[in-house]
């Protein structure tokens, strides 16, 4: 099934069933898309008012930047179980098996870059909606401090199953590379994530 065309009932029930995925990956990556896409409302409020015609260009090309960003996060809710699916198989590889170290890695390595990604796509939708938070209408800005609300929890999730996977491997120097990319995107991503949050609560007042 293409977990994309899955309605939110049928996969909901997915996530909640005895199943490996989807999982926090594929669950991080839908997050995010709804994230990216409460900023695209916001913009779709602010084009075609005189109110915002000084802004009404680059206001298009954010919306088609977030529209962009949406399609690929929703990519890879499949890509995730698609990446999943032979790391599932090679933990029944026999432990004697000669092979079964460099297979693993392999599917590990396969397995974080899709949370990578997300963790990545998130961050970039971060950026977006500190433009739509700034510069959108001010009766939507609250849908933009959802959306970076969401986008937050997407980070994390796809940060917790980028290192799940690093804890794993054998190749401590490439694990530790990747976490560390990891924690410099979630702190620096927090952050700005927290402050677009803070900055509309205050703008509300």
């Amino acid at each position: 099934m293409d977990l994309r065309e899955a309605s939110i009932t049928e996969f909901t029930k997915q996530i909640a069933s005895k199943q490996s995925v989807p999982g926090g990956g594929g669950a991080s990556a839908l997050v995010g898309a709804v994230g990216v896409a409460l900023g695209d409302m916001v913009g779709e409020y602010t084009v075609g008012k005189k109110k915002f015609a000084d802004v009404e260009e680059e206001m298009y090309g954010l919306m088609q930047k977030a529209q962009n960003l949406r399609m690929e996060l929703l990519k890879c809710i499949d890509d995730d179980a698609k990446a999943f699916e032979p790391l599932s198989k090679a933990y029944s590889i026999p432990k004697e098996d000669p092979s079964r170290d460099r297979i693993m890695e392999e599917c590990l390595r396969n397995a974080a870059d899709v949370p990578l990604k997300i963790l990545e796509l998130s961050c970039e939708a971060i950026d977006l909606q500190r433009q739509f938070a700034d510069k959108g209408s001010k009766l939507m800005i609250s849908d933009a401090a959802t959306g970076v609300a969401l986008l937050l929890g997407a980070i994390k999730g796809a940060a917790i199953n980028v290192k799940v996977n690093t804890n794993l491997m054998l190749d401590k120097a490439y694990a530790a590379k990747l976490d560390e990319k990891v924690e410099r995107l979630l702190n620096e991503y927090t952050k700005k994530a927290d402050n677009i949050y803070d900055d509309v609560v205050e703008n509300l007042k």
